[in-house]
């Protein structure tokens, strides 16, 4: 992009009009995010089971002492090596944020399809410390539509981020957000999928404040493990669009 070049008082006006346009953005993002928190609930009455190193936890185990729980649904399907470029780079952001949200009655948990044992070399190898649990064996994932059911895969049609596509579908990532009552009761309160994950990206943040932005053609495609920026160029499985997120650890 060719940028005009302007004397000192001409940029500060230039500022000045765009700063009025980020305070309204602000202003319409945290009403937006108040309509978000006023969204009808859902009970959770299904028995979900997930194992960790310890053994077998259910959901309610995931939320600890707190009454909110987010899970990341990160896409590491059965038999996979590594996890999806784009479900690692968002978990590069979760370390620091955890350090805060564990003490403001949030448990964040990474949920996986593969079992237990297979994502542990990943994990050490990335050094995340984030709570990361495998719902193999369970309906978990399928119930909230980041792997597709049989029944789907033998329809050749599944929903991902509320839509219908075709195809046999895959692993595919997401947010759940849950909040557990003085009675014990769980309620589903939000999900989000696809570029819904943006806002939890660090990284993006500072890029889009740079002059050349993400610098992507397509979402994610610069991007890598953050062990192999020293690599030679390789393909990267974005989470955006659909076809390439069901190919990554399928």
């Amino acid at each position: 992009m060719q940028h005009q070049i302007v004397s000192r008082d001409e940029w500060i006006a230039a500022r000045k009009a765009h700063l009025a346009r980020e305070k309204e953005f602000t202003r319409q993002r945290d009403a937006l995010s108040a309509e978000r928190r006023a969204l009808p609930w859902v009970k959770v009455d299904k028995n979900y089971v997930f194992e960790d190193g310890t053994g077998r936890r259910t959901l309610a185990d995931l939320f600890g002492a707190n009454s909110q729980l987010v899970i990341y649904h990160f896409m590491f399907g059965p038999g996979a090596k590594e996890g999806c470029p784009g479900c690692s780079f968002l978990a590069d952001h979760f370390d620091g944020p955890n350090q805060h949200l564990k003490h403001h009655d949030v448990s964040l948990v990474a949920v996986s399809r593969a079992p237990y044992a297979e994502f542990q070399p990943f994990r050490k190898r990335m050094g995340w410390e984030f709570d990361w649990v495998s719902s193999a064996g369970s309906d978990f994932n399928a119930d909230f539509h980041v792997t597709p059911s049989e029944a789907e895969r033998a329809a050749g049609r599944y929903e991902y981020n509320y839509e219908m596509h075709d195809g046999q579908g895959g692993e595919m990532p997401g947010f759940s957000v849950f909040h557990r009552n003085d009675a014990g009761e769980i309620f589903h309160t939000y999900s989000t999928y696809g570029r819904g994950g943006d806002l939890m990206i660090g990284a993006y943040n500072f890029l889009d404040m740079m002059p050349k932005g993400r610098n992507e053609e397509e979402i994610m495609d610069w991007m890598r493990h953050h062990d192999r920026y020293g690599d030679k160029p390789q393909a990267s499985a974005s989470v955006m669009p659909v076809a390439a997120v069901a190919s990554c650890c399928g």
